[in-house]
């Protein structure tokens, strides 16, 4: 676990890079208040430090508001955002599909309300999720066949045919070990889909400290397809391979990221976004 000490946990304090450990940053433009987004001159990983402790943002995770916009940090109103992310997920899922990537054993990490698991239901025979909220978890149980209200240590020993974590890797303080977990979860030819913010697509640069994916402190580590690929090899993938992410958001939340306010005619409609994701495969 790379992490750091903190006389208190609730406030930022400098750490190393999590990716490769290395305490070699170098600053950015980006930031917010106590928070900076630096550059690892060692792996070339971006990541926020200071930053909050990971205990400190783990109990955060397990708090019931997370997805509701009862408190400061994670979603307004992830149940708002339903019909963009099924749509979202149902891309993927054919895309997964068109690769013979589909069938058997499902495991979805950090799975919020269920609906990738519930959109996997016709290319997956067994699906189970894996959630830090208990309240997550409860509307999660509706849409799997097995929901884990815990993390990765506490899941029964047995493995799975697919996995995957998609807007997970950016909140993980220590993605190398995270990561070797998940590959152990894996059969044998077993396959790897990690999705992230595309730190090197063209919404960073052109929103520059406004780009949504700016997520203080939540976010601790910023992705482009090389460092994502790099961190997947590291960890015992075989030939990690980009996976287009269409992503789809409700008209009235892109507004609302820039300042804008949508006519209420156009706000629960669907646009396609290209970019915004970065998406890897793998296989075990």
């Amino acid at each position: 676990m790379v992490d750091f000490h903190l006389t208190d946990p609730n406030e930022p304090a400098p750490g190393p890079c999590p990716g490769c450990g290395a305490d070699r940053p170098c600053p950015s433009r980006y930031g917010n208040g106590s928070f900076s987004v630096v550059r690892c001159t060692n792996c070339d990983l971006w990541y926020l430090s200071p930053r909050l402790s990971e205990h400190a943002m783990v109990e955060r995770y397990r708090q019931g508001g997370y997805f509701d916009g009862d408190i400061d940090d994670g979603y307004a109103d992830y149940a708002g955002q339903e019909k963009s992310l099924r749509a979202t997920f149902r891309a993927l899922l054919q895309r997964l599909d068109d690769r013979g990537m589909t069938g058997g054993t499902l495991l979805e990490v950090g799975c919020g309300y269920g609906y990738f698991l519930d959109e996997a239901a016709p290319f997956f025979n067994f699906r189970a999720g894996l959630e830090m909220s208990a309240a997550a978890a409860d509307v999660a149980r509706n849409h799997a066949d097995t929901i884990h209200n815990d993390d990765l240590s506490t899941l029964p020993d047995r493995q799975f045919d697919c996995i995957v974590a998609l807007h997970v890797i950016e909140h993980v303080y220590d993605p190398q070990g995270f990561l070797r977990q998940l590959v152990e979860r894996l059969t044998p030819g077993g396959v790897l889909v990690l999705a992230a913010p595309d730190m090197a697509g063209f919404w960073r640069p052109l929103l520059g400290n406004r780009w949504p994916s700016f997520k203080y402190p939540e976010h601790v580590a910023f992705y482009t397809e090389r460092t994502l690929s790099r961190l997947m090899r590291n960890a015992g993938c075989r030939q990690p391979t980009r996976l287009p992410y269409p992503h789809a958001f409700p008209i009235g939340e892109i507004c609302a990221k820039v300042g804008l306010k949508a006519p209420r005619s156009l706000e629960s409609r669907n646009m396609w976004l290209p970019a915004t994701t970065v998406a890897v495969v793998g296989t075990r």
